[in-house]
């Protein structure tokens, strides 16, 4: 007997198909007093804030700021450093025929502040340079 689809994806004895990525915010992990660090106790006594600085300058306090350690929080990156789908770690398909593979070294050029940085509308009169290096690499 076939199942309908929406019953075969939420069957928990096929398994998992795709990429699950399931990663909690900061906000939800952090429990009361916990500390990314600490410091040894200070010898310089205590200044209230407000006599050094304008009250204007002075933020409210974070309502609900996670307290996490560091440990918690260099997990947590590290975790979502890993999900980053790339040419190097995975395969895809990118479609139609404008989506081609480009060399490292192609993006490494593209990415010099010259042109990276140059704005599609820009003058023609200051844009002579990236439209003599387009022409020369056509004539390639």
């Amino acid at each position: 007997m076939n199942k309908p689809i929406r019953q075969l994806l939420n069957d928990p004895s096929i398994g998992k198909k795709g990429l699950v990525f399931n990663e909690p915010l900061l906000f939800e992990m952090g429990s009361p007093g916990r500390e990314a660090y600490s410091l040894p106790k200070c010898d310089v006594p205590e200044v209230e804030l407000e006599a050094i600085l304008p009250v204007a300058e002075i933020r409210d306090p974070i309502e609900n700021f996670p307290e996490l350690t560091e440990l918690d929080v260099v997990r947590h990156f590290t975790r979502l450093s890993q999900w980053n789908f790339s040419i190097d770690t995975n395969f895809y398909p990118l479609g139609s025929c404008t989506m081609k593979y480009n060399p490292k070294v192609n993006n490494e050029t593209a990415s010099l502040p010259g042109f990276a940085q140059h704005h599609p509308y820009t003058p023609e009169s200051l844009s002579q340079g990236s439209i003599q290096l387009m022409f020369e690499l056509q004539e390639y």
